[in-house]
């Protein structure tokens, strides 16, 4: 039976623009073992290709094929909802091309969605005529509601905060898309042929990752050498499968840690061995 992985980037395999102990060798493993994987991310700034090329710059052996993103998951969905429809869009390119290679045109008027996504290029104008349209009619979607997101330089507001913000001005509630929303994490298991059963989510935030699989009963692991530590866990009324302090103790795990891995991957597979 085939068996694989969600991984979320930030926190779980890279800090900034530092690559985390232990994490090229487990993606190196799963690929030699042609473990299927997907590295899923909220970010809706780059097309896979891009995160693909910045993954491989680091060191992350990987293809365009084993990047998920909430861009993706947007322009898809839209595309199920209204074929060949059209967006007003508060976001990059990553965004843009998503909704293009989904049939969906970029307009300034007479739109059918609002898209709002990840983006340095915000503009009052641009929140002004998002307003405008959607008290015109068009519906309000949100690529993901992450509130914030980290740089390397500290914290911005992230397309959460924008959404918000469009919200409050309109009395419109968004939907979005991206994790933990069912659709994105339904959408990256399928991409990869899984069962629920057979799925298992890696990642650092317990209110976005880790959330996500639990409503989608997938098996679960929190990392803290992200966003969440060890005495964060009594915030939540659910729990992840299996709390590491990092992806290398997959690769030298201990005895509990080596009991799940062996429920989740094959028998023969050198990392539940």
């Amino acid at each position: 039976m085939s068996t694989g992985f969600l991984i979320d980037m930030d926190g779980v395999i890279y800090r900034g623009s530092e690559l985390i102990l232990g994490a090229r060798q487990f993606i190196v493993k799963l690929l030699d073992e042609d473990v299927p994987f997907l590295f899923l991310t909220n970010n809706s700034q780059r097309s896979r290709r891009d995160v693909a090329t910045k993954l491989n710059r680091m060191g992350i052996p990987i293809q365009e094929k084993h990047v998920f993103t909430c861009a993706m998951a947007t322009a898809r969905f839209l595309a199920r909802q209204l074929p060949n429809g059209t967006a007003f869009v508060i976001g990059e390119s990553g965004l843009m091309n998503a909704l293009h290679s989904n049939g969906y045109s970029i307009v300034d008027s007479h739109a059918d969605y609002v898209v709002v996504g990840e983006g340095r290029t915000l503009s009052f104008e641009l929140v002004e005529r998002a307003v405008q349209l959607i008290m015109e009619g068009a519906k309000l979607i949100a690529t993901n509601l992450d509130p914030n997101c980290p740089t390397q330089t500290g914290t911005r507001p992230g397309c959460g905060a924008v959404v918000a913000l469009l919200e409050k001005a309109t009395g419109i509630k968004a939907f979005s898309v991206g994790k933990p929303s069912p659709v994105m994490m339904r959408a990256a298991r399928k991409e990869l042929g899984l069962e629920a059963a057979d799925t298992t989510m890696i990642g650092d935030t317990m209110d976005t990752d880790i959330l996500g699989g639990v409503q989608m009963g997938y098996r679960t692991i929190l990392v803290l050498s992200g966003s969440t530590s060890r005495d964060d866990l009594k915030d939540f009324a659910y729990r992840p499968d299996l709390v590491v302090d990092s992806i290398a103790d997959l690769l030298d795990p201990s005895p509990a840690i080596r009991r799940f891995l062996n429920d989740v991957l094959p028998a023969e597979s050198m990392l539940a061995g």
